[in-house]
């Protein structure tokens, strides 16, 4: 679990105490106060904050020396947003929003303080930037866009007779609009017919993959979805169920229980932003927005094995990384920090 604080200053000498002494590194950054909101807990945008933090850490930036933090998480409650948003910009000298519901609520309250994004698709399509090399005013972050073309030659190279192929997706997510018509375009253009089944929340879910099912589709492609994201247990249980591979979305959508996907590291993307915060607080400018530095090939290879796929001779020029490879990588996290 991350640790979500909040820090009090408290008169040490009062008490007959000394306080620890700043680390070095702190020692040499200024005290910054970062406002973070979140639109939804699930494994992606949590591992988005998680490497934002930590992105911060190894910049010297340390909460509780010289970096105070204001989480607040809406829950995917979007009725929540205004005034989270208000609260955020009102305690803080600098923003962070993740996902783009987040960042457009941010956006709209705050206009002079420097915002930074994250896990969001298609900045301009949302209206927080209009150039993404020259952002106007004070906004700046990373794009989490998928790379659809690649994502649909993985389709095909893992059910190379996919005749009709169905795109779940929250209609109701400015992200989750702009990648779906960008997977429909790319899978019609490899002579796929596409059958689009969208919801507006996670109630919808098991009708709208009966309906799938019932339409006969080959495989199910994902995009960069909050709502389905955040369901993918019950997700990826109704496809195995069908026998429909899913193909498509996050490194974490197809860990948690998809099958495979072709694209980027929320964790990374969220250090990258960090980076992008300390620049421009030693610029004191905004700075062009940037997409991932890396993409990787995924496998979930429990599911693979589950539907019978053999998956092993993919390749799609990166390094492949399974379900157990990431679980092992956790596991040893885990052992270090608990040392």
């Amino acid at each position: 679990m991350y640790r979500y604080l909040k820090t009090a200053l408290v008169s040490l000498l009062a008490l007959g105490t000394i306080a620890a002494p700043m680390s070095a590194e702190a020692q040499d950054q200024e005290e910054i106060n970062v406002g973070v909101l979140q639109f939804v807990e699930h494994e992606s945008l949590d591992q988005n904050y998680q490497g934002f933090i930590d992105g911060l850490e190894e910049a010297g930036y340390v909460e509780g020396e010289n970096l105070t933090l204001n989480y607040l998480n809406a829950s995917g409650d979007t009725a929540n947003l205004q005034s989270m948003s208000e609260n955020v910009t009102n305690s803080s000298d600098y923003i962070f929003a993740i996902a783009t519901p987040a960042a457009q609520a941010i956006a709209n309250v705050e206009q002079k303080k420097p915002v930074l994004f994250s896990s969001v698709s298609d900045p301009v399509g949302a209206g927080l930037v209009e150039n993404l090399e020259e952002p106007e005013a004070n906004i700046t972050g990373t794009t989490d866009a998928g790379p659809i073309e690649d994502q649909v030659a993985l389709l095909q190279a893992v059910v190379p007779d996919a005749e009709r192929v169905g795109i779940i997706y929250n209609s109701g997510e400015a992200n989750s609009m702009s990648e779906a018509e960008k997977a429909t375009a790319a899978l019609e253009a490899a002579g796929i017919e596409v059958v689009e089944a969208t919801v507006t929340s996670t109630n919808d879910i098991s009708q709208v993959m009966s309906g799938l099912v019932n339409d006969d589709v080959d495989a199910v492609f994902t995009v960069t979805d909050n709502t389905i994201a955040s369901a993918m247990t019950l997700v990826g249980d109704l496809a195995l169920e069908a026998e429909l591979p899913i193909i498509g979305g996050s490194k974490d959508m197809a860990l948690a229980n998809g099958l495979t996907t072709y694209g980027l590291d929320y964790y990374e993307l969220g250090k990258q932003t960090a980076g992008m915060l300390v620049e421009i607080i030693e610029s004191g400018e905004i700075i062009p927005v940037e997409s991932a530095d890396t993409l990787e090939l995924v496998v979930n290879e429990e599911n693979a094995e589950t539907l019978g796929l053999d998956l092993s001779n993919i390749d799609l020029g990166s390094e492949e990384t399974s379900d157990e490879e990431n679980t092992e990588e956790s596991e040893e996290e885990s052992s270090e920090d608990s040392e």
